[in-house]
């Protein structure tokens, strides 16, 4: 089915890839309406538009906004998420609190008559499975987070349901781009190489399947246009590769010839090999990416240049 998408909203519309994705609707003629924390230090990348409007408002008030304040909408991407990195994806009070955010999110999300949830979900939802990794790969996560994620993307579908939203749960890989977290492997290695700093790394021996941020971002958008009810969608670049090519790849790019300390670190515990099977996610939307690993590693390496300018 092919929805209409005229109008959007997104929480967690700071962060890297709800940057990207106003950017990508906003050049579709789609009318965007972010939620932002109010404290934000990252408002100034928002998307400067007419078209493009802020409303200040943190996870934990979504309960205090109406369609008189917002308008309806198409279309609501819930990408916004507290306690993503380090030990607070272990705090199981933290991140059961995201899980309410995003029940939270479906009722705002009938008060403004949606016709589709988009939600962004993750990789930690599958635990250890073997790849490739596909809508039907049997989930079993053993983080906080992980465990989050996969309540928060079952539960939401049910609560979609009862409201009769339509649901599409997108689980993320690898995304990398501007406004990535710094400390990411990607951005640290980037930003490593345009600085000409040495870095340390581990064998990278594992698979891992990296996706450049707008390409995600027309993902989400297709998802919601025409992704499949119900439908759970892994979510890269669906050509998989040993981690230590997409590093090797990085420094032929931005620093050729320059010696990349490959090993020198020990490979963390538990490390799991990323690679998702996107077919069904091209068969029901269309979507292929479209930018190139080294063209991303550039725009990334771009991007970090003009902060510092």
């Amino acid at each position: 089915m092919k929805r209409i998408l005229s109008h959007a909203l997104i929480t967690g519309g700071t962060s890297m890839l709800g940057q990207a994705l106003a950017r990508h609707l906003h050049k579709q003629g789609v009318v965007v309406t972010l939620l932002v924390r109010p404290d934000s230090p990252r408002l100034h990348a928002v998307p400067a538009s007419e078209n493009v409007r802020l409303i200040p408002c943190d996870l934990a008030h979504l309960s205090t906004l109406s369609a008189e304040k917002i308008g309806t909408c198409d279309a609501f991407f819930h990408l916004g998420w507290v306690g993503t990195r380090g030990r607070e994806r272990d705090d199981a009070a933290l991140q059961a609190q995201n899980v309410q955010y995003t029940l939270e999110a479906v009722k705002l999300a009938a008060r403004l008559q949606c016709a589709v949830f988009v939600g962004a979900g993750s990789q930690a939802e599958y635990g250890h499975a073997p790849p490739p990794l596909t809508p039907t790969t049997p989930t079993h996560p053993v983080t906080a987070y992980g465990k989050a994620k996969h309540a928060a993307g079952h539960l939401s579908a049910e609560a979609c349901r009862a409201q009769g939203i339509d649901h599409v749960w997108a689980r993320i890989l690898s995304v990398y781009g501007p406004g990535d977290h710094p400390d990411t492997m990607m951005m640290s290695c980037i930003q490593s190489l345009v600085c000409g700093e040495p870095m340390a790394f581990t064998a990278g021996e594992p698979l891992w399947d990296y996706l450049y941020s707008a390409d995600a971002a027309r993902a989400l958008a297709r998802m919601a246009l025409s992704g499949k009810n119900g439908t759970n969608y892994p979510l890269g670049s669906g050509h998989a590769r040993p981690l230590k090519e997409y590093i090797l790849e990085a420094r032929d790019v931005l620093r050729p010839g320059q010696t990349m300390q490959l090993g020198a670190l020990p490979t963390p515990p538990g490390q799991v090999s990323l690679a998702a099977d996107i077919s069904p996610l091209t068969r029901d939307t269309g979507f292929v990416p479209q930018v190139p690993f080294a063209e991303g590693v550039r725009r990334t390496a771009n991007w970090i240049k003009e902060q510092t300018q």
